[in-house]
């Protein structure tokens, strides 16, 4: 299983993180200080650090140094959204840089893209009678291989990341088309169409009245 840590000294908003990677399926520990994650970084085996900037004892860009040592992939998670901020952290070395607040869907499509560039990603995902496999980018449904377009991929890899959660179509829009959400158009709702249609999930993907969609399982 995937591991990862999350260094975050705001105790509510590390457990709403861990929470939602649990429920995504992945192992989760927690630091509440730059010292903690530096001692958990040294002893311990991760996929992916999380990371905020502002930490007691040890701050972020110092911790980074630790998981750069042992090649863990960081993604920041700041306050801090300044340009600079971000590209003085994408310079160091960190592989994203994610300005808080954040939807959690960004943050799961954000944490599977660095661990598919590591290779680190879960190679099956299964739910209902639909299976993706993330290393050959294909989807079977009742064994039978379904011809989905790259966008209609994405946009079932993130409905299964977030199942039972509520997708704000801004947020389904930048996390699989990459550009920011005009809120005109209907490019989100005709792919959600046509990728109901193909795997038969009129029943499942359910639209939500002036905010998108849920996959409901």
């Amino acid at each position: 299983m995937i591991k990862i840590l999350i260094v975050e000294d705001d105790e509510p908003i590390a457990n709403l993180i861990r929470m939602n990677l649990v429920k995504a399926g992945y192992q989760c520990e927690t630091a509440m200080d730059g010292e903690e994650a530096a001692d958990k970084i040294e002893a311990g085996s991760f996929d992916l650090i999380l990371l905020d900037i502002m930490l007691p004892k040890l701050n972020g860009y110092e911790v980074l140094e630790y998981a750069r040592a042992v090649n863990i992939p960081v993604i920041f998670l700041s306050a801090m959204g300044e340009v600079q901020q971000k590209v003085k952290g994408l310079k160091l070395g960190a592989e994203d840089y994610i300005t808080k607040p954040f939807e959690i869907a960004e943050l799961l499509a954000r944490v599977e893209t660095v661990l598919r560039r590591y290779q680190k990603t879960e190679r099956k995902l299964q739910l209902l009678n639909i299976e993706i496999d993330t290393d050959s980018h294909t989807v079977l449904q009742d064994g039978r291989t379904v011809e989905l377009t790259n966008k209609e991929y994405d946009l079932l890899l993130l409905f299964f990341r977030n199942k039972n959660r509520a997708l704000y179509r801004e947020t389904i829009y930048e996390s699989v088309w990459g550009g920011e959400y005009s809120g005109t158009g209907r490019t989100v709702d005709l792919h959600v169409q046509r990728l109901k249609k193909k795997l038969g999930l009129e029943e499942h993907i359910v639209a939500i009245y002036k905010v998108g969609y849920r996959l409901v399982v």
